[in-house]
């Protein structure tokens, strides 16, 4: 069973950063894609951004751009999301998940979920 644990959502001005942190832990989990989904308020949950299970390949969701950035550190059992340039838009939870071996942004393939954590934009 694979644990995901997010930290790093935050009260933050627009225009503003912020780095989004996933701690992961359980059986095989250097084998596993990582991923960051997101879901807003009324809205359905959306794939933002995955990692390979190296951390060669990153995949992002057709919205995103160079504001986001994701990136990963078997070492320290960890994948961050970099958030620049934050917008009104981007507030949501934003939620650490494996889909398995291979990144999907497909809602209903992910195995393993995260508690999530907020991010809110707000002047």
């Amino acid at each position: 069973q694979v644990q995901l644990v997010e930290s790093g959502g935050d009260l933050v001005q627009p225009g503003g950063s912020l780095r989004l942190s996933c701690a992961y832990s359980g059986v095989t989990v250097d084998y596993l894609a990582i991923g960051w989904f997101r879901q807003a308020p009324g809205k359905e949950r959306e794939g933002v951004a995955c990692i390979s299970s190296s951390g060669d390949t990153a995949y992002y969701g057709d919205f995103v751009n160079d504001r986001f950035t994701i990136s990963r550190e078997n070492t320290k059992k960890a994948v961050y999301l970099q958030i620049n340039s934050l917008k009104l838009e981007d507030t949501a939870v934003y939620y650490c998940a494996t889909p398995g071996p291979l990144c999907t942004p497909v809602v209903a393939d992910i195995d393993s979920w995260g508690q999530g954590t907020q991010v809110t934009v707000s002047s």
